[in-house]
């Protein structure tokens, strides 16, 4: 449990949050119409006081003030408990959609500021969130813990649960309306049909195979093998059954599919199932989320996200190894196409990478208002890693150049858009999986039995590594950048032909006493 004064979790480092801008200007202007609450409540206490009593308190009297005394203390107390339950629930919604322990705990600690609670303590291992507030340093510590039960993509709540956290903050919610919302939210089902969800798991796998090269043919075998594979794995989930098996069923289902092809000779290139299938599987992994906690102090956080990236992506190996093994039993000859990148096939590549990232946005439930600057992000992304590719920079430093320029972009398109710059940035990443390299280093580890395998295979963790820290660098470079650029488009805004030359200050009763009162001095 967290105390009062104790550090943060993992450490207490509290690194800028870079998926989840500050809501500091928010937060300030709640803080204004809060203060002003007050200081009406401490005019009216005052004139209260300042009657004039008609004598001493009677026994009945005194025993009607004390029990209106403790019957204030419950509500206080009463309003603690509602405002850190408040503060959890979003915090596990937050954290439960693959965001970052910083984005996480600046959310939490958001809220709890703009109900009044000040100095809390938050601390976030992954599977819990505990946050504990002391009123005075004679008084004992309040600390409330909720488990993080689930875990799953829904863009849509994410970027709902964003959008009331704001108005929270900006005083536009009291508690009880924002807690009645938050769990109409959590409860409502998702925003489109699930059928629909399915399909766009097709077409992610689709888009894949046209960015690695394949015909239409093989791009209808992708299809309707990822919606198998989707169709399957939430039959699973259903059964209760492990997320590791799931990862190791459907591998296993993308290989068969890909050794049928190859049994009948048919005339296209069976590995780009397999790489197809894998990329699908991979982009359910919270690799970012991962380095971002590592970058920014939260190490126990950061070392259970990279063991459950590292568990599944074992489970994709194993479904795919077993398919090669079975394969090279079989006699069949399991291959892989070589793959070269032509200035030519750019357009196709582009558009391939931006149908991948828009796809798997609407799988994940994200507002169709997102699907724009998803689709832009994720094409440019595919067209930084072909050029640098093609100018022979190797797979890492090219992933990494391109997830920069998605973090980049997609930081200022996603507030743009009015969603979470998560949303945007991990579907810009998906054309960047590195799901093909992954297949060859296991073809050649176990069909060839010489240690390049290995080499490729360390050539897919150090992609995975550069994708994610190329996304939060981009992250970190665009924060200055879009402040820069909102105050030289102020400067720039040129002559104003309507309304004030600038913005004015909202007059409240405080201002207007003062004004009058500098009015009868003078």
């Amino acid at each position: 449990m967290a105390k009062r004064g104790d550090s943060a979790a993992d450490g207490g480092k509290t690194g800028p949050p870079s998926l989840d801008v500050t809501l500091t200007e928010d937060l300030r202007l709640g803080e204004r119409r809060q203060a002003e609450r007050r200081r009406a409540e401490r005019r009216r206490h005052d004139r209260r006081e300042s009657e004039p009593t008609t004598g001493e308190l009677s026994v009945d009297e005194l025993s009607a003030e004390l029990q209106a005394a403790e019957e204030r203390a419950r509500d206080e107390q009463r309003e603690l408990y509602r405002t850190l339950d408040l503060a959890l629930r979003i915090g596990e919604v937050v954290l439960s959609s693959g965001a970052g322990t910083a984005d996480a705990t600046a959310t939490i600690l958001s809220v709890t500021a703009a109900a009044g609670l000040r100095g809390c303590e938050v601390d976030i291992t992954f599977t819990s969130i505990a946050i504990s507030y002391q009123a005075a340093p004679d008084v004992a510590p309040e600390t409330h813990m909720r488990i993080v039960r689930y875990r799953g993509q829904d863009f849509s709540r994410l970027t709902a649960v964003d959008q009331l956290v704001r108005r929270f903050v900006r005083a536009e919610l009291t508690r009880e309306e924002a807690s009645r919302e938050l769990a109409r939210m959590v409860s409502a089902g998702p925003p489109f049909p699930r059928w629909s969800s399915v399909v766009a798991w097709g077409v992610m796998a689709g888009g894949a195979t046209l960015l690695l090269g394949g015909g239409w043919l093989i791009t209808l075998v992708a299809v309707v093998t990822a919606c198998f594979i989707e169709l399957s794995n939430r039959w699973f989930n259903r059964q209760r059954l492990p997320a590791f098996y799931q990862q190791v069923a459907g591998a296993f289902v993308a290989t068969a599919v890909a050794l049928i092809l190859y049994a009948v000779h048919a005339p296209v290139k069976p590995s780009l199932v397999v790489a197809a299938g894998i990329i699908m599987l991979l982009a359910g992994i919270a690799l970012t989320g991962a380095v971002q906690d590592a970058i920014t102090g939260y190490y126990v956080t950061a070392a259970a996200r990279s063991l459950e990236a590292m568990l599944l992506t074992g489970g994709i190996i194993a479904g795919v190894s077993l398919g090669i093994s079975l394969g090279i039993k079989l006699g069949l000859p399991v291959a892989i196409e070589a793959q070269t990148i032509q200035l030519s096939n750019l357009p196709i590549m582009v558009g391939s990478g931006a149908l991948m990232a828009v796809a798997f946005a609407y799988a994940s439930y994200s507002p169709l208002r997102s699907l724009l600057p998803i689709a832009i992000v994720g094409g440019l992304g595919s067209l930084v890693f072909t050029l640098m590719s093609r100018a022979e920079f190797g797979p890492a430093w090219s992933t990494a150049a391109a997830a920069f320029t998605v973090g980049l972009t997609g930081y200022s398109l996603g507030r743009r858009s009015g969603v979470p710059p998560l949303v945007v940035v991990v579907s810009g990443t998906v054309p960047l999986l590195p799901g093909l390299t992954i297949y060859k280093g296991l073809l050649e580890l176990m069909s060839l039995g010489n240690l390049i395998g290995i080499v490729s295979l360390a050539t897919a963790v150090a992609i995975g590594v550069a994708l994610a820290s190329g996304v939060i660098l981009g992250e970190y470079v665009a924060q200055p950048i879009r402040r820069e650029a909102r105050r030289l488009e102020d400067r720039l805004a040129g002559p104003r032909l309507v309304g004030p030359r600038r913005p004015v200050r909202r007059r409240t009763e405080r201002s207007r006493s003062h004004r009058s009162r500098r009015t009868r001095s003078s």
